[in-house]
């Protein structure tokens, strides 16, 4: 649930910690009989936690959907990923993929641990993808085509320009946005804006970019072979080469090359909060919701700190569970934007040479979520100092009980 030192430090985590350990195992009760469908839902709880758990809100038909889609394109990603595939058996691989979803015989043995059992029994995803209505079944194969192509173009090409990154950010994550808002008209939920293309995109890019962002050690690491998706462009201006980063003396000059990575991804926040609001039935907005939140949260961790450098960064499971546990309307993300856009404008180093943009793109997201009126009715993610001070007191009761306890048996 969380080491006790983290509880200690926060101890108002502790609520939504318990409230999510018990919608996890509840979900996990609620796995279908079916051998197909029980495969995907058991494989989604192995491969995004948190994911299975705003899905399982869903209505059935578009949660089964949702839930074959996000699988075809984890496996889709795990052929992207393995860079032990030869690019020559790889290429048609990304290239046909959208047809082999409709083949219940076909596997492709690559990836490891629940990756490596997801695509050796990618029969029971084809399987659950057959029976599902024909509008999801058209929305899932034309995107898993259009990323496939995309993914293949830039296995042989190198991420140079900020409208490389931009293109591959699309073709991987943008392409999702698009593909989920086609699932949500498909299923009668939801209507789409006259420019809900670029603002799907634009959900996907946001989250992208924070992973592209967090996991840069993890890719850069890659064995046999790194893996780049930070634009030459942008780290150019900082090092000779992309891994120069990682090491110490270049702490200085690294860390303004992320802070320029974390203003780019800042410019989609406009998007996703209009996309958002748009948003009419409760359970598709918790869906889209908890993730943005969560890339705005990551973001404000990652800015300005080397330890993106040196190893994991991201936010702790309390807050997450805060995150789950909290977002029900667009007060709750209009109140989430601005205080992670308020903790990462205190980060802001003015000797940084990106400082002015940074702080632009924050005064304006912050202006955004001002000037709704709403602010007032959030509760913080990141302070509650209240609550805190309540549930340290009961902790402290309860850990003083265990020790008596203790003492008294021995």
């Amino acid at each position: 649930m969380g080491s006790l030192g983290t509880l200690l430090r926060y101890p108002d985590d502790v609520y939504p910690l318990l409230k999510m350990k018990r919608a996890i195992e509840k979900a996990e009760k609620q796995i279908p009989r079916e051998a197909h469908w029980g495969f995907c839902y058991s494989m989604l709880h192995k491969v995004s936690r948190s994911f299975s758990l705003v899905i399982q809100q869903l209505g059935t038909d578009l949660r089964n959907a949702v839930c074959v889609f996000y699988l075809v394109l984890r496996a889709l990603d795990t052929v992207e990923d393995d860079t032990s595939i030869p690019t020559d058996e790889k290429l048609p691989i990304l290239i046909a993929f959208h047809r082999h979803i409709y083949d219940t015989d076909w596997h492709y043995s690559c990836g490891t641990k629940e990756y490596k059992v997801l695509m050796d029994q990618f029969h029971h995803v084809s399987a659950a993808f057959l029976e599902l209505e024909k509008g999801y079944q058209e929305a899932i194969e034309e995107i898993t085509k259009r990323m496939g192509a995309g993914m293949a173009k830039f296995i042989c090409q190198e991420v140079e320009t900020v409208d490389d990154y931009d293109e591959y950010c699309h073709y991987v994550a943008g392409l999702v946005g698009l593909g989920l808002s086609k699932l949500f008209l498909a299923s009668g939920s939801e209507v789409l804006l006259p420019d809900w293309e670029q603002i799907s995109n634009s959900m996907g890019l946001f989250l992208q970019k924070t992973n592209i962002i967090r996991d840069y050690l993890e890719d850069i690491n890659e064995i046999p072979k790194s893996r780049m998706f930070w634009p030459r462009k942008i780290w150019g201006k900082y090092a000779d080469k992309l891994e120069d980063l990682k090491y110490k003396e270049n702490s200085r000059k690294a860390v303004h090359c992320l802070n320029e990575m974390v203003t780019n991804a800042l410019t989609h926040i406009e998007d996703c909060l209009k996309y958002m609001a748009a948003l009419r039935d409760p359970s598709i907005f918790r869906f889209c919701a908890i993730p943005q939140i969560m890339a705005i949260g990551t973001l404000a961790l990652c800015y300005n700190n080397v330890q993106v450098f040196r190893g994991v960064v991201k936010l702790r499971r309390g807050l997450t569970a805060k995150v789950i546990d909290r977002t029900k309307t667009m007060a709750d993300v209009y109140g989430a934007f601005y205080d992670f856009s308020c903790m990462l404008k205190t980060k802001v180093d003015k000797s940084d040479p990106n400082a002015s943009m940074t702080l632009n793109r924050l005064e304006a997201v912050q202006k955004i979520c001002r000037d709704t009126g709403v602010l007032h009715k959030r509760k913080s993610y990141i302070n509650d100092k209240g609550q805190s001070f309540n549930v340290y007191i009961v902790m402290i009761v309860i850990l003083l009980a265990i020790v008596f306890a203790y003492l008294r048996v021995n």
